[in-house]
This record gives C-alpha cells, sequence and structure tokens, in this order.
C-alpha cells in the first residue's frame, strides 16, 4: 500500500471513530443513526477506501460498543456490504446509482446486526422488529449521506486522493 493510500485511511478510519463518538449514545441500539456511515459511500469512488472504512467500524465497535460481539458482527456487516458494492460496482457505473444500491445493500444486511442484538445483547424486541428499525435508520443515514458525499466529492475528488 503507497504512502498516501496508508495516511487517507489512517484519516478515513480516525474521522469514522470520532464521528460515530459523537453521535455513541444513538449509534448502538435498535435504531441507529450513525452519521459516520456517510463513509461507506466512498468505495463508490475507489475501493482502496475499504481498509480505512472497516478500520474505523473495528475501532469505533472496539471503544464504544456495549458488547464485543461487534467486532465479529458490525465489522462482518461492513466487509459483507462493502465486498457486494465493490462486486456491483463492476457493472454499475454512475455514482449516485451505486451508492443507492450501497444504501439498500447496507440496509438489507442489517439483519447481521439485528442477530447480534438479539443474541449478544438480549435486547427484547422481535428479530424482524430489529431488522426493520435498524434497516430503516439505516436506509435515511446512508440515503441522507448520499447528498453529502456526493456533493463533497464534487469539491475533493474522493477517486484522486487516495
Amino acid at each position: 500500500m503507497k504512502g498516501r493510500t496508508l495516511v487517507v485511511n489512517a484519516v478515513v478510519a480516525a474521522l469514522y471513530f470520532v464521528i460515530t463518538l459523537v453521535v455513541a449514545p444513538i449509534g448502538f441500539l435498535n435504531i441507529q443513526f450513525r452519521l459516520s456511515e456517510l463513509f461507506n459511500h466512498l468505495i463508490v469512488y475507489n475501493k482502496r477506501y475499504f481498509y480505512g472504512i472497516v478500520l474505523g467500524v473495528v475501532i469505533a465497535n472496539l471503544v464504544l460498543s456495549p458488547t464485543k460481539a461487534d467486532l465479529v458482527f458490525g465489522v462482518g456487516h461492513t466487509v459483507v456490504s462493502l465486498l457486494i458494492t465493490m462486486w456491483i460496482g463492476k457493472y454499475v457505473k454512475d455514482e449516485i446509482k451505486l451508492m443507492i444500491i450501497n444504501t439498500f445493500v447496507f440496509s438489507f444486511n442489517m439483519f447481521i446486526i439485528a442477530y447480534m442484538l438479539k443474541v449478544f445483547v438480549g435486547l427484547t424486541d422481535g428479530f424482524f422488529f430489529l431488522w426493520f428499525t435498524l434497516g430503516i435508520s439505516e436506509l435515511v443515514t446512508m440515503g441522507i449521506a448520499i447528498v453529502i458525499v456526493y456533493f463533497l466529492n464534487k469539491r475533493l475528488s474522493f477517486g484522486k486522493i487516495v
């Protein structure tokens, strides 16, 4: 990995953690408005952001999560979702369409987090209710993030930074 790529990914991981820290009280239960999820859209611009995003999730879950099972399930959710979006990105080149797809991939895959919250945290809500509330909150958060990331990219050119 080139030095620039390493530094950019370290910055992405740090920003992911700091933004997650700010919203930590509403970022780890059955409704999660984790604004740091906007970094998941960076994968649309360059697959090399994968490392920074995943590292950010690892650090945030290690330090802030109420259960260390989040290191397996939260990180697993991110890795699986990013890999799916990277694969779809081979066929879908339009950045807005791919961010919309990415949003739905992450939202659908929230069943992984629902399972973790049900089994390891012991939330009494039903699994499908947890999946639904998590999926909707992820859909809203990442949906809003599409606009933010799209306009930031116009200024910063995410594809060229890393």
